[in-house]
């Protein structure tokens, strides 16, 4: 499991998502000074239910690795839920003067790029295991 490339994205992936989920999303000056808003009360509730949602696909793309097919649709679905993420984040800093963002604005496009790779690693291993099994196919069909 460890040793294949996507798992390694995947983890990657999991760990940006987890630490989205416990920084902050932007600073806006309020009335008793610096009022830090978190990624769960950005526009209530929507982004953090679009949050929770891309945490489970991450993890169970991780945990199903198994079944490459599955492993390889649940990154692509989890890479354009971040994609989503992203434009959400970046129509809300050019629409907004107020908010400053932090760096963990750019998290879900880093996630999605994690996952697109993982994406593309569990392909090149679902070639590699259908090359194998028709050379194996052959060799049967030989004798």
């Amino acid at each position: 499991m460890w040793q294949r490339i996507q798992t390694l994205y995947l983890l990657i992936s999991t760990a940006l998502v987890a630490a989205l989920c416990f920084s902050t999303a932007y600073s806006v000056a309020g009335p008793d000074g610096l009022e830090r808003i978190s990624w769960w009360q950005l526009q209530k509730p929507y982004f953090g239910i679009l949050l929770g949602i891309l945490a489970f696909l991450v993890v169970l793309a991780l945990v199903v690795f198994r079944s490459r097919i599955l492993q390889m649709r649940l990154a692509v679905l989890s890479g354009i839920i971040a994609l989503g993420m992203q434009a959400w984040v970046a129509y809300l800093y050019f629409s907004f003067e107020g908010p400053v963002f932090s760096w963990t604005a750019v998290f879900p496009l880093v996630i999605c790029i994690c996952n697109l790779l993982a994406a593309r690693g569990c392909f090149q291993d679902q070639l590699v295991v259908e090359s194998a099994y028709r050379v194996r196919e052959r060799r049967r069909k030989k004798k």
